[in-house]
């Protein structure tokens, strides 16, 4: 099928895009479809919904675990459908925690790291843009709506479409929110490892990105109300970027709600960061190590068995 269709460019000019320039145009096309349809699940629940005469009042959100189900859900097909869309180019990290431990683990060139995340921040930004130019009319219908507080007419729930924030049993805190993060990304990237090991039970028929569409599913159902399960920095700095240039200020940079959190704008960048490469660090240590002296030993007992099993002759 790919051969019967002419390039929309002359091939003489496509061959800069054969590397580099060509990975990055899929990462940032890659992400650019997880935050259009991850974003866009949010402001489905939070304005579109409720605005549209569909739930109980035009300010009515999140009265049931269904509505979290919806955004988790949504934001799982995101990342399934980005990863479809940017995997046969990139590999379709889509996500700066995904590049820096698979430069950490993988063998992925450290000099590709910079612009990797250059074109994820830049796709998700792109994302958020989208959201905002087909929602904007609910979402500033809702900020009308619902009662302060306020910065500058916008309320910290049509802020939540695009970016995160922490729950309020934290008190202003960083450490809770900074290890939820650690913690749901180093699950992340621990299954990643798990779904693309070859030794291990691969996953196959290009069936990959759904599975990993359900890794995201997983940590939002069960680690996603304390922050918003960011994990992914370019998934919450590029929209957080969108966010304070259209107006939603001090929500968005520094990341302040007076009196429940303030400059909370880099912990869904460095919560990932490392989270992230412990999650590839563990993964080696428990399951790939194993994995590869078995692989080089040649040895391949049966599951569960500690040690081959030898025949007489053989002791």
């Amino acid at each position: 099928m790919a051969v019967e269709i002419p390039a929309l460019v002359k091939p003489s000019r496509l061959r800069s895009r054969g590397g580099l320039l060509g990975e990055c145009l899929a990462e940032f096309l890659g992400t650019f479809v997880l935050i259009s349809f991850g974003c866009g699940v949010v402001a489905m629940a939070v304005a579109a919904l409720p605005g549209s005469g569909r739930a109980a009042t035009t300010t009515t959100i999140f009265l049931a675990a269904g509505d979290w189900l919806l955004i988790t859900w949504g934001w799982a097909m995101a990342v399934v459908f980005g990863v479809y869309v940017a995997g046969g180019v990139s590999g379709a990290h889509l996500n700066p925690a995904v590049t820096l431990a698979m430069a950490v683990r993988r063998g992925f060139p450290w000099a590709k790291v910079p612009p990797y995340w250059f074109s994820q921040v830049v796709g998700a930004l792109t994302g958020a843009a989208l959201v905002y130019l087909v929602y904007h009319n609910a979402i500033n219908s809702y900020d009308h709506t619902v009662p302060g507080p306020k910065v500058n007419g916008h309320t910290n729930a049509t802020f939540s479409i695009f970016a995160t924030f922490p729950a309020p049993y934290f008190h202003g805190g960083i450490w809770g929110p900074l290890i939820d993060q650690i913690v749901g990304t180093a699950f992340l990237l621990m299954l990643i490892a798990a779904v693309l090991d070859l030794r291990n039970q691969a996953v196959k028929a290009n069936l990959a990105p759904l599975v990993v569409g359900f890794v995201v599913a997983a940590i939002g159902m069960s680690y996603g109300a304390n922050a918003g399960y960011a994990i992914n920095p370019a998934r919450d700095f590029g929209p957080r970027l969108f966010t304070y240039a259209a107006g939603w200020d001090s929500l968005a940079f520094p990341g302040s709600v007076s009196g429940s959190f303030s400059a909370y704008w880099w912990i869904p960048i460095v919560g990932p960061l490392i989270g992230g490469t412990l999650g590839i660090l563990v993964y080696d240590l428990f399951i790939g190590d194993v994995l590869l002296v078995r692989a080089q030993q040649a040895q391949l007992p049966e599951a569960g068995r500690a040690t081959p099993v030898r025949t007489s002759d053989e002791e």
